[in-house]
């Protein structure tokens, strides 16, 4: 009897098995009869529409699954829409036309598969003429008000406007035909593109009467602030400072475009000479600089780099001294003092011989009287000259010893005594006999 059993389990067994192998050899091998047809217009569209269709799909042996409409742009597959299809019928959906930049018109490809549950499938391809919608007009939309941009030639539109020097906005689309979408263009990864209502910062280096410029098929926009030194074209950080970073070459011209009265600016005599017909000169030692435009202050903010990161100072003395503290800024301390921010730490110049120098003016880019201030290794907190690190002969500037009034290293003004207001000094660090031992020296030109 437990072997009749045993023999009828595994009969059962084999029987289950060999029903569920037919099954899946079924499913692998797809049956059934899928058939589609396209009931709507799709010959044509714009590029941006939501392009509408219709079709009818029936199998006679077996249940249908979806149908997939996919669009191509040549062999480039650019949207795709999915549409569950449980029963024999008509079925309608949309599928969104990319509107993407520097494509002309053109034709692109619709394909309609339906696919049943065993995953046979059948397909249909059909052209489709594209084309760039004819925009009537743009709006340029900000934070108080949208202009209206004006159709001026093929894609192109613009705003003329009293316009502030920045301004920032995104740009509209209106819906063009039935089908048509609004549009919406912002500032994505420092570029403009479609799909974003991110603010675009336009920039003009004068406010008054300007156009803002806007093409629709490549994207291109103005006018932005391109400011170049020495052939580099700088980063915009925000809407008034520009950095580029870049090898100087000692005693070599420095020239700057896309900056307009230049001579009005304030130019920092250790980094530069101004010569007599208006160019620059670069003091410092040969090596690579970040150089940041900074368009409200009208001046360059010059620091020393080593590789892709600011310099620091080197245990052999070569790199970079900064100052951070009160007392002292450029252009001026009444406009930029450096304070306690270390993000206005200073970069002295280096001059070569691991001695790095700054120049001041009393009364404008360190004050007469009281100051507050000391040498960093680096543009941050971390290495610093404190009081037995760094000695001087002054009899004008004091290094702090935590009991003489300044905290240790820190300088100030000896008592009894001032910077002579209008006069210029060179602060100067000597790290020739090591970085414990530096030597500042004042001299008064």
């Amino acid at each position: 009897m437990k072997r009749l059993i045993l023999n009828l389990l595994l009969g059962t067994a084999a029987i289950t098995a060999l029903y569920s192998c037919k099954k899946d050899e079924k499913y692998v091998y797809q049956v059934g009869d899928p058939q589609i047809e396209l009931k709507s217009n799709v010959s044509s569209a714009h590029f941006g529409d939501s392009l509408a269709f219709q079709v009818h799909v029936s199998d006679s042996e077996i249940a249908l699954s979806t149908v997939k409409v996919q669009l191509f742009f040549t062999d480039d597959q650019v949207a795709e829409t999915v549409i569950r299809t449980k029963e024999n019928g008509d079925y309608s959906g949309k599928i969104f036309v990319p509107f993407y930049k520097n494509i002309p018109d053109g034709k692109a490809t619709i394909k309609f598969i339906l696919q049943n549950i065993s995953q046979k499938t059948t397909e249909q391809a059909h052209e489709i003429d594209l084309s760039r919608p004819d925009f009537p007009y743009l709006n340029l939309v900000t934070a108080s008000k949208s202009y209206k941009m004006e159709k001026i030639g093929p894609n192109k539109y613009a705003a003329t406007e009293n316009f502030p020097s920045s301004i920032k906005g995104y740009i509209q689309a209106p819906k063009v035909g039935a089908l048509g979408n609004e549009m919406n263009f912002g500032w994505v990864n420092n570029v403009i593109n479609v799909g974003s209502t991110t603010e675009i910062p336009f920039s003009n280096l004068t406010s008054g009467i300007y156009s803002i410029q806007f093409n629709t098929l490549t994207y291109e926009a103005s006018p932005f602030i391109n400011i170049y030194v020495n052939g580099t074209l700088s980063t915009r950080i925000d809407d008034d400072h520009f950095n580029a970073e870049l090898d100087m070459t000692k005693d070599a011209t420095v020239t700057v475009d896309g900056i307009e009265n230049l001579k009005d600016w304030w130019i920092d005599p250790d980094y530069f000479t101004r010569k007599s017909d208006g160019s620059l000169s670069f003091n410092g030692i040969s090596g690579k600089y970040r150089i940041t435009t900074d368009l409200k202050l009208k001046y360059f903010v010059m620091e020393a780099m080593n590789g892709s990161d600011l310099a620091t100072l080197n245990a052999d003395g070569t790199g970079a001294v900064w100052i951070i503290g009160e007392g002292i800024g450029k252009p001026s301390v009444a406009t930029n003092q450096v304070g306690w921010n270390t993000d206005k730490a200073l970069c002295m110049m280096p001059i070569g011989n691991k001695k790095y120098q700054i120049t001041v003016k009393a009364g404008e880019s360190i004050n007469a009287d009281n100051i507050n201030f000391k040498f960093f290794h680096q543009k941050g907190w971390g290495g610093e000259f404190g009081g037995t690190s760094i000695s001087t002969n002054s009899d004008l500037i004091f290094i702090g010893d935590g009991t003489n009034g300044r905290d240790g290293g820190n300088l100030g003004i000896v008592s009894g005594k001032m910077l002579t207001t209008g006069s210029t000094y060179i602060l100067t660090v000597d790290l020739s006999q090591g970085n414990s031992k530096a030597i500042l020296t004042v001299t008064k030109l």
